[in-house]
């Protein structure tokens, strides 16, 4: 039976891990979901591939939290398959019965560890007091910060061939008149992603480039849909002819 606690008991090492990891992560400016999804990954040693994980391994500190992810995952992937077969080996039928009874109604208790929110909220509690006693991690609040309560996102999106900002600057552009901020840019160069922080005006934009932007919502999901053409840079002069209206009325508010 020894064996049989043993592996719940790395399970629930394995359950606690993750929510530190994903705390910790938060912190670093990731969104709770990809956070989660990004720790589970590491832990679990799956290794999705997405444009996230180029997010996450393009930062120092993230970098760091999923290296050490991966290095306890590996350990414990490998001590839970181990004593998951000890504690069947040599026994009878009525006592492989029993054991496959503990491990089962131990699983539904870690599992409803792992998903209860109350739980998930007092062990927040502990984790956030632990990461800011002991490591320099401070949490951000991105959406305070930028005004994703007011109409305003951060957003990424793809260029594609036929897109309206394909082959332009950003001066060409004139994205700063729709009130769009590209605040950077990934590019594929020799296959390996770059990323340009900070572009300046004469940074051409090419096919295939990921655009971090930030600005009004609705500006960003016009640009987005937005193709070459007339019809293109007719919807441009409508999107700076509305964003002057904006940069009028929040004057007028901050009267």
């Amino acid at each position: 039976m020894q064996p049989l606690i043993t592996l719940l008991l790395i399970i629930l090492f394995s359950i606690i891990v993750n929510k530190i990891a994903t705390a910790a992560l938060v912190r670093t400016g990731l969104s709770r979901k990809v956070a989660s999804f990004q720790a589970q990954s590491a832990f679990s040693g799956v290794g999705f591939t997405t444009s996230e994980s180029e997010y996450v391994v393009s930062h120092p500190v993230r970098r760091k939290i999923i290296r050490i992810l991966m290095l306890l995952g590996s350990a414990g992937l490998t001590s839970a398959v181990a004593t998951l077969v000890l504690s069947f080996v040599g026994q009878t039928a009525r006592g492989a019965a029993i054991r496959l009874a503990v491990l089962a109604i131990g699983l539904a208790v870690l599992y409803v560890f792992a998903t209860s929110k109350t739980i998930d909220r007092v062990l927040g509690r502990i984790i956030e007091w632990g990461l800011d006693r002991f490591t320099t991690i401070r949490p951000v609040d991105y959406e305070s910060l930028l005004g994703v309560a007011r109409g305003y996102i951060v957003s990424t999106f793809r260029v594609t061939p036929d897109s309206w900002l394909a082959g332009k600057t950003l001066r060409q552009a004139g994205l700063r008149e729709e009130g769009i901020v590209v605040l950077g840019i990934y590019r594929r160069v020799n296959g390996r992603v770059v990323y340009l922080g900070a572009p300046k005006p004469d940074t051409r934009i090419l096919p295939g480039d990921e655009l971090v932007v930030y600005g009004p919502e609705e500006a960003i999901a016009n640009l987005v849909k937005r193709h070459k053409g007339v019809k293109g840079d007719m919807e441009h002069e409508r999107m700076i002819a509305r964003q002057k209206r904006r940069e009028a009325e929040e004057a007028a508010l901050a009267l």
